[in-house]
């Protein structure tokens, strides 16, 4: 009787062992899983993040693109504005319209348009100009004031 109890107690002991065995086993492999788990959800993230920047980056490459092939026509166009202003032509057009200019052979004719500065400069009110020039003259201890103050006529 003593083996048969002996059996039975080494029995158990070794179905206890085997069973703390296999939930060791059962504990690391659920750990692994979650482990596992989120390496794949930070692969995951990590993938959709680069297809993001390289979302991005493809529409700075656009836009610089743009950019530069808008700058090489500028660059052309200052070019061109540049061999023409070596040229005499476009050198007596300048002096022409900007430098008011003129050959030796010609007179230069300039038609003012009427713009609201000398507008307001030609509408003081008399009395202010007549202030002034009373004053100036005042200063210089001249009296020309009355051969410039227009008399009034009366009808």
């Amino acid at each position: 009787m003593d083996d048969a109890k002996y059996m039975n107690n080494l029995k158990s002991r070794v179905q206890n062992k085997q069973k703390k065995k296999i939930r060791k086993i059962r504990f690391y492999h659920s750990f692994l899983t979650i482990v596992l788990l989120l390496c794949v959800f930070q692969i995951a993230r990590s993938a959709l993040l680069n297809l993001a920047k390289i979302v991005i980056y493809q529409t700075k490459i656009i836009t610089a693109e743009e950019l530069r092939a808008k700058a090489d026509s500028r660059n052309k166009h200052l070019k061109n504005e540049i061999q023409n202003f070596s040229s005499m032509y476009k050198v007596e057009s300048i002096a022409r319209n900007n430098l008011k200019m003129a050959a030796k052979d010609e007179v230069l004719i300039i038609i003012n348009q009427n713009n609201e500065e000398t507008q307001k400069i030609n509408h003081l009110p008399d009395n202010a100009i007549i202030r002034f020039l009373e004053d100036f003259a005042d200063k210089l201890g001249v009296d020309v004031a009355k051969d410039v103050i227009p008399e009034q006529q009366t009808e």
